[in-house]
């Protein structure tokens, strides 16, 4: 597959992902939980999409793996692997709020070596192969790159929700929280973009899946940040993430996670 095929398709599989999503967005669309504990929301929405991402992957490249929240693994250990999130922020989804993505991933041999979000409803496709990243919207092309930021007390930090991490972590996620000059909540898969962009300059998450970071990771490093968990080890697996636009940053953020 030639470079110019591999974009075209990924183009195919965002295209598709949002023109099944967006009848659902601001709808009152029925909302199943897959949590017994929690409220962990799937809609048809994300069933849709994801189904749709599939067998366009299956039709053209059947000897590929697929890796996706809504139906689970096929073939994960081919040498090339999808990793599909169809709705990343579905609660944002369902509320009605635009901040969420289809994230797109595609593996060699376990490591990330690109990844699309796609935001259907604002027109906004960020992506990146982790040697550069790329953001294309309404505001035309240009190229991704993360801004400089020496230390913690200037950083703007982000995380989804501090209510999803459990005590101990919630616990060190405020020690940093306490060192920025400003944390923000929510964002999901779009705080990574806004840090690649060169908008904000940390994320700290936890209990991440593989398909909630695999296809930010090309874009946030494409852009010159940092992916780690909290270990300082390679982020796809998931878990206890730490995402930074300067490596100060990270190692500055890092100290104060484990400490």
């Amino acid at each position: 597959m030639t470079v110019i095929d591999f974009t075209a398709f990924i183009g195919r599989l965002a295209t598709a992902s949002g023109e099944t999503i967006l009848p659902f967005f601001r709808t009152s669309l029925s909302i199943d939980n897959k949590s017994a504990s929690d409220f962990d929301p799937v809609t048809e929405a994300d069933r849709a999409a994801e189904a749709v991402m599939r067998r366009l992957i299956k039709a053209n490249f059947p000897q590929h793996g697929i890796v996706g929240e809504e139906f689970g693994n096929e073939r994960q250990d081919a040498e090339y692997v999808w990793v599909l999130d169809p709705i990343d922020g579905t609660k944002s989804f369902i509320a009605g709020f635009p901040i969420w993505g289809t994230l797109i991933a595609l593996l060699h041999k376990g490591t990330p070596v690109f990844g699309m979000m796609h935001q259907p409803y604002i027109g906004e496709r960020f992506s990146g192969d982790s040697g550069s990243a790329h953001y294309s919207g309404p505001s035309g092309e240009r190229r991704l790159t993360v801004r400089r930021c020496a230390t913690l007390k200037k950083a703007t930090s982000f995380t989804t929700s501090p209510l999803l991490m459990n005590a101990a972590d919630r616990e060190a996620f405020g020690r940093v929280e306490a060192a920025v000059r400003l944390t923000r909540y929510g964002g999901d898969c779009y705080s990574y973009c806004m840090l690649a962009a060169g908008h904000l300059d940390l994320v700290v998450e936890t209990e991440l899946k593989p398909y909630d970071i695999a296809a930010l990771i090309p874009i946030v490093t494409g852009a010159g940040g940092v992916v780690t968990n909290w270990e300082g080890k390679p982020a796809q697996s998931g878990g206890r993430i730490i995402a930074a636009g300067d490596a100060r940053v990270h190692e500055a953020a890092l100290k104060l996670l484990n400490s």
